[in-house]
């Protein structure tokens, strides 16, 4: 299959570094709130690379569930593959591919697990299904087949068929504090627009256009 000619010339409007927000998460929910105004499949799902000590890189989607001024929170097995990465290496990158709408966001920063408080309480709202599967899953581990994960769910239901499920103590979640932020809109003749946020180390917030 010849893939060469696969291209599309983007017809984006064009992005001025005055059209942005002062603030890098009010410019980001800017945008996811377009993302989800536009009826983007799944405008939360983000790529999440991480590395371990040795620096082998590894990648994968997750579900954005929460962010504010503090970071981007996702949730996870503290046994999985990545979570195992974290703790030999929390530098991490996030991607929001938003193909549809021509536009990316790219996210440095440097992860640590939330309170489990914080992920209780989210926790609790996820459906009841959910929170089984969060239960029967050793995440990333080797299994022989399908059958043996719905046998787990079949005793975890008759474990919990009264009342409310706990959180597991192997499950959580992690907040992203990024160090940079990365805004890039789709132009024609690949010229895109791109800007990058820096923080310095009084925290505050600088931005440069980047060349495409």
């Amino acid at each position: 299959m010849d893939i060469k000619g696969f291209r599309k010339d983007y017809k984006s409007p064009v992005l001025q570094k005055h059209m942005l927000h002062p603030d890098p998460f009010k410019q980001f929910e800017l945008w996811f709130n377009d993302a989800c105004n536009k009826n983007i499949a799944e405008p939360n799902a983000m790529s999440l690379a991480t590395a371990n000590a040795a620096g082998h890189p590894s990648l994968r989607t997750v579900l954005l569930k929460l962010f504010d001024m503090n970071g981007f929170v996702f949730f996870t097995n503290y046994k999985s593959r990545k979570a195992k990465e974290l703790a030999e290496n929390p530098h991490v990158s996030l991607l929001f591919p938003w193909i549809p709408l021509e536009r990316q966001v790219t996210v440095i920063g440097v992860a640590a697990k939330v309170s489990p408080a914080e992920s209780a309480r989210y926790f609790a709202g996820r459906p009841r299904e959910s929170q089984l599967g969060a239960w029967i899953s050793n995440q990333s581990s080797i299994i022989t087949s399908r059958n043996l994960l719905l046998a787990e769910l079949e005793k975890a239901k008759n474990k919990f068929l009264q009342g409310e499920i706990p959180l597991p103590d192997f499950w959580g979640g992690y907040r992203v504090e990024p160090q940079s932020i990365e805004f890039w809109q789709g132009r024609t003749s690949r010229l895109h627009d791109r800007f990058l946020y820096t923080k310095d180390e009084a925290g505050l917030w600088t931005i440069d256009r980047l060349a495409p």
